[in-house]
C-alpha cells in the first residue's frame, strides 16, 4: 500500500492545509500519516505549557484518528524548532519508518518561522533517507525509495513581506471537507486561543474561508480546494513521478 506523510508544524496545521489531500488519496487506498513536529505548548493564555502540550498530544490523535492516520509525536516546544542535526535526525527517522511515496509539508515561504523551519526539516529528512551514514534518532535503517515532495500554501496566502504565493496545482476537496472541518474541530483548546491572538472571528471558519479563497483560485464552480506545489525532483525521484497527479485539477 502506498503511504503519504503530511510533516507540519504544530497541531491543526494539517487540518488547515493538507486535510482534504490525504483524504482523497487515502479514498484511492492511499496509507495516511500524520507527523505535526511542535506540541503545541505556546498556544494558551491560561494553561500552563506542559499541560496544554499534553492537552495537544490527545487533540492530534483524536484529529488523526478522524482522518485514519498514523499520529507521530512532536519532537520540540512550540518556537524551538530549529534547523538542526538533531531535529533532522529525528524528522528522518520517521520518515523511514513510513517510508512515503508522497511527502505533504509547508510552503518554504511562510508567514511564521516554525512552518518554514517545518518545511526545511521535511525536505532534508527525505533527502536523507537512503544514506546509511545518518544515524537517526531513534534508529532506523535507511532505505531508497522514490519520494515526491509538494508544497502547501501559506495561511493567508502570502510569505513574511506579504507578496503572494501561488499554487502550481489545486485538489477539490469539497467532498472532503466535513470530515476536514471534524478533525480540526478536535483541536478544542486553540479556538479561544486563536480568536484572541490571531484575529480569527471562528476557528473553523476561518478554515471554511480559507479553503474556499483557494477553490476561487482553483476553478470555476469549486467550493473547497487545496493548492500544491512540486519541490524539485532531483535527489527525491525521476522527473514523471507525480503520485497526486491523478487527483490535481491540474497537472
Amino acid at each position: 500500500m502506498p503511504t503519504l506523510l503530511a510533516i507540519a508544524a504544530h497541531p491543526d496545521d494539517i487540518e488547515f492545509c493538507m486535510a482534504g489531500t490525504m483524504l482523497a488519496m487515502a479514498r484511492r487506498g492511499w496509507d495516511l500519516h500524520y507527523f505535526n513536529l511542535c506540541r503545541g505548548n505556546l498556544g494558551s493564555a491560561t494553561i500552563p505549557g506542559p499541560e496544554l502540550a499534553e492537552i495537544r498530544a490527545g487533540e492530534a490523535q483524536a484529529a488523526a484518528a478522524v482522518l485514519g492516520a498514523t499520529w507521530h509525536p512532536p519532537i520540540a516546544p512550540d518556537l524551538e524548532l530549529f534547523y538542526t542535526s538533531e531535529m533532522i535526525r529525528r524528522v528522518a527517522a520517521v520518515v523511514r519508518i513510513a517510508r512515503p511515496s508522497v511527502v505533504l509539508t509547508h510552503s518554504p515561504e511562510d508567514y511564521m518561522e516554525d512552518h518554514m523551519i517545518a518545511s526545511r526539516l521535511a525536505v532534508t529528512a527525505a533527502f536523507a533517507r537512503g544514506m546509511p551514514n545518518l544515524e537517526t534518532v531513534p534508529p532506523v535503517p535507511s532505505g531508497e525509495f522514490p519520494v515526491r515532495i509538494y508544497h502547501a500554501l501559506p495561511h493567508g496566502l502570502h510569505d513574511a513581506m506579504g507578496r503572494g504565493v501561488e499554487a502550481d496545482s489545486f485538489v477539490d476537496t469539497t467532498l472532503f471537507h466535513a470530515r476536514k472541518r471534524e478533525a480540526l474541530a478536535r483541536h478544542a483548546s486553540q479556538k479561544e486561543w486563536l480568536d484572541q491572538s490571531q484575529g480569527m472571528d471562528s476557528y473553523l471558519v476561518a478554515m471554511d474561508d480559507f479553503s474556499r479563497e483557494v477553490a476561487r483560485m482553483a476553478a470555476p464552480g469549486i467550493e473547497c480546494a487545496e493548492g500544491w506545489r512540486r519541490h524539485s525532483h532531483l535527489g527525491f525521484c525521476p522527473a514523471s513521478f507525480d503520485p497526486l497527479a491523478d487527483v490535481f485539477l491540474t497537472s
